[in-house]
């Protein structure tokens, strides 16, 4: 299994083996001991660059099943929801080509760039998944960045959740991984 993605799945801010990643490969020893995680996640990484180092991570491990956890930072950039898509899009069907199963893990951003951009930019993962026939997590931070008491989730930079956010983000991934296995 091959996860690509960014910071909020490469333990920026945490202590090693306390991120999602890293408890789902938990998890998965005790009940799909086959599999075998490859955390391909990289702190600040777009769209642009999981799409340009996806075909190098898909030859070198061969996976079964990929997440593709990637978009945040297009949005914090502000770039183009066309280019976050097609990227998405892109890397999906490569995914695909490969003979991956596909989990395509949405994100949502504050409306620091206009309601329309945030809307747009939550539904544009969904739009992928449909098109490209992946399964989908439509926000992996449900439960976390919208609880009345999200600031105390969230590390100063209120970006990044704290480690005993990152089980109810594994639990966001599970149901809709757990068919792909």
């Amino acid at each position: 299994m091959l996860v690509v993605g960014d910071s909020l799945s490469a333990e920026y801010g945490l202590a090693a083996g306390q991120g999602w990643v890293a408890l789902l490969q938990a998890r998965l020893a005790r009940h799909k001991p086959a599999y075998r995680v490859v955390n391909a996640s990289i702190s600040g990484d777009t769209t642009a660059g999981g799409r340009a180092r996806l075909p190098t991570a898909l030859k070198q491990h061969q996976p079964a099943v990929v997440i593709l956890e990637l978009g945040g930072n297009d949005a914090l950039r502000g770039l183009p929801l066309a280019s976050t898509r097609d990227n998405l899009l892109a890397m999906a069907r490569q995914a695909q080509a490969a003979g991956a199963k596909v989990l395509v893990v949405g994100m949502q951003v504050p409306p620091n760039y206009g309601s329309r951009y945030a809307s747009d930019f939550a539904k544009l993962f969904g739009e992928v998944a449909q098109e490209a026939k992946t399964a989908l997590v439509p926000f992996l931070l449900k439960g976390v960045a919208d609880r009345p008491d999200a600031a105390d989730w969230f590390q100063p930079d209120r970006i990044h959740p704290l480690a005993k956010a990152h089980p109810l983000m594994l639990e966001q991934v599970w149901p809709a991984l757990r068919p792909l296995l």
